[in-house]
Parts: C-alpha cells; structure tokens; sequence
C-alpha cells in the first residue's frame, strides 16, 4: 500500500513539472488625452462671434392703433423713402376726418355770415371774435383728422432693407408698436456680445480683424475698431453688447452675414506665449510642470513659466515650444518615464 502511494506522488509531481510557468504579470498602458502645442505666438486673441448688422436701424411702427390689414414688403427687400410698407383699417379714420371737414365747413359759413352781419352793425365785435375762434378750431380738428387718416399708411422714412418683420396682416396693432426694423443703407458693423470676465479688457477705439467667409468658402478679413460697447449687461445671458464697425465700407460686406471679430485684451497685448489648459497643470509647490510626451510616448515632467491664468487656460511663456504633446487631463495619476497610449484632445488656438 504504501508503494502504491508513492508511485501515485511520483506521477504527480512528474505532470506538475511538465506545465509551462504562468507568464509574469504586465502592467496595461494608460491611455491618455495630449494636447498639441500651437505654432501661434499671439495667445491674447479673443475671438467673438458676431452678425452684420447696419449702422443706424429703425424700428417702424403706427402712429395709430388699429387692425392691419396689409403688408406690402417681405424681409430683406429694400425699400425708397416714402414707400408705403403696411396699412391700417381707414373706416373709423374716414368717418372721423368726415366728421371734422363738416364741422369746418359750418365753421367757416358762420365766419362768413358774421363778418358780413359785424359790418352792417348788427352783431357785436365780442360775437365775432368768437366765431372766429370757432373757426380756428374747426380748422385745427380738420388738420389733426386729416393726419390721422395718413397715418393709417406706414411709409419707410429712409433707403434700407427690411430686416425684420415684427406684425403681420390681420393683427390689431397699437400706436408706437413695431411692425418693421428697416436697416438704413450706409456703413455697415458687427454687433457681438462680450462676457463679464473680459469686459474690463475691451475698450472702446480698440483695433479688431473681422473675418467674414466669401464665396468659394474662402474667409475675408477687414480692419475694424470697436465702436460702442453696452454699459449695462444682459439680463439673460449676462454679456454686454457691443459694436464693431468696419473701417472701410466694402460692398462684399451683405446684412446678416456670420461674421467673427478677433480682438486683443488691451491689457495684456504684449504678453507673448502659448495658451494650455487648465487641467494640463502640474502643480509642485510653487513651481508649475507640464507632463510632456516624448515620440516613443514616454512622458516627462518639465518646469515651465506661467504668465498668466485665463479664463481659456494657462499662458505658458516659457519652457514649452509650439509642437510638442502634453498630457491635458489626469495629470497627478501619472509617474515619470511611464509610457502612455495617446489621444489628442485639442490644439492651442
């Protein structure tokens, strides 16, 4: 029995050692997302979205109230001073202009009829004199009923084009309520919205590019300068508008074309560098690093200088040059001289 045992331990031990040995375990390689250094040296350009819009806007209303009953002009048609755009309902203005012709033509016979009567004597000068009174009000009424029943016709009051349309035919309108806003021709501008954080860094007379996409999908640029800028902000989205005129008319230049205005922070025009994010920031002590990834994905850790902290990320102006990868996220799980698995996740603009 006991020989028996051993040849069983024997056999047993004898398949063990015919067994490969586990391989070694390897550590996985962490992907990570880079950031591409950008060849731009210019890292305090704001680029702000914007539409044409023209110099001077009116917005046309009635200077009565009333139901609409036509719309003569669609948007975007340009429009001659004095053309009729729109009509009110003139039954009630009619009857009342009626009204008032009658009553100074009754005023203007019993004028008449006193003179002749003051010249004979028969009537007093007092009498007369109120009459004549009469009169002149009747003439006024007359005037005023004559003016409203104009007023029933919205007519443009300058050249333009019809940029909006804010009332439509059937709609019972009120005096002053816009209906039209009639783009004048002339000069031509962007307007744009400019957040909090960068208000106290624009100012008004500031240099701008404006790059407008042409035909073929080409981009134009033209010279602009900041013209006007809001000093109260909106309630909703909490910018301030702002105005960027151009410095030439150019007549490429349509209404309610996209537009993008790109602006230099007046404060900070002469910093020079390169633009990282936020999250790219390793921070030692004091001392600022960025994990840069050599060409086999090694990652290092180097010093660099930040200039400043913005709201678009760190201004790195020393220790980085344009082209090389950093890591931009998960930067304090990382160890030096670990290989990482790349993606990009944005270049400096």
């Amino acid at each position: 029995m006991r020989i028996i045992y051993i040849f069983v331990l024997s056999l047993l031990l004898l398949s063990a050692c015919g067994k490969d040995a586990p391989p070694p375990p390897t550590s996985a390689v962490r992907p990570a997302a880079i950031f591409v250094i950008g060849a731009t040296d210019d890292a305090q350009s704001h680029l702000y979205s914007g539409e044409v819009r023209a110099r001077h806007e009116t917005v046309l209303g009635f200077r009565l109230g009333g139901k609409m009953v036509a719309r003569n002009v669609e948007a975007g048609e340009r429009v001659r001073p004095g053309q009729v755009l729109a009509r009110l309902d003139p039954a009630d203005s009619r009857l009342q202009e009626s009204a008032a012709a009658a009553q100074y033509r009754l005023a203007e016979d019993e004028l008449k009829r006193y003179r002749d009567l003051r010249a004979r004597g028969f009537v007093s000068q007092s009498a007369l004199d109120a009459k004549e009174t009469a009169f002149k009000a009747a003439a006024a009424q007359a005037g005023l009923a004559g003016n409203q029943l104009a007023y029933t016709e919205l007519k443009a009051d300058h050249a333009g084009v019809i940029a909006a349309i804010l009332a439509e035919a059937g709609q019972v309108v009120g005096a002053g309520q816009p209906v039209f806003r009639l783009a004048r021709e002339g000069e031509r501008e962007v307007a744009i919205a400019i957040p909090e954080s960068r208000l106290a860094s624009i100012k008004v007379g500031m240099p701008a590019a404006i790059e407008i996409g042409a035909a073929g999908g080409q981009m134009q640029t033209f010279a602009g300068r900041v013209r006007e800028i809001n000093p109260v902000a909106d309630a909703a989205s909490r910018t301030y508008a702002a105005r960027v005129a151009f410095k030439s008319a150019d007549a490429a230049v349509a209404l309610g074309m996209t537009a993008r205005v790109r602006l230099n922070a007046a404060d900070m025009s002469k910093r020079k560098g390169y633009r990282v994010p936020l999250t790219a920031i390793f921070q030692q002590g004091e001392q600022a690093a960025l994990w840069v990834v050599a060409a086999d994905n090694t990652i290092s850790l180097r010093r660099v200088n930040v200039a400043a902290y913005l709201d678009e990320g760190a201004l790195i102006s020393g220790g980085i040059e344009a082209g090389e990868r950093i890591v931009s996220a998960g930067v304090h799980k990382l160890t030096a001289g670990e290989q990482i698995r790349p993606f990009i996740s944005g270049n400096a603009q």
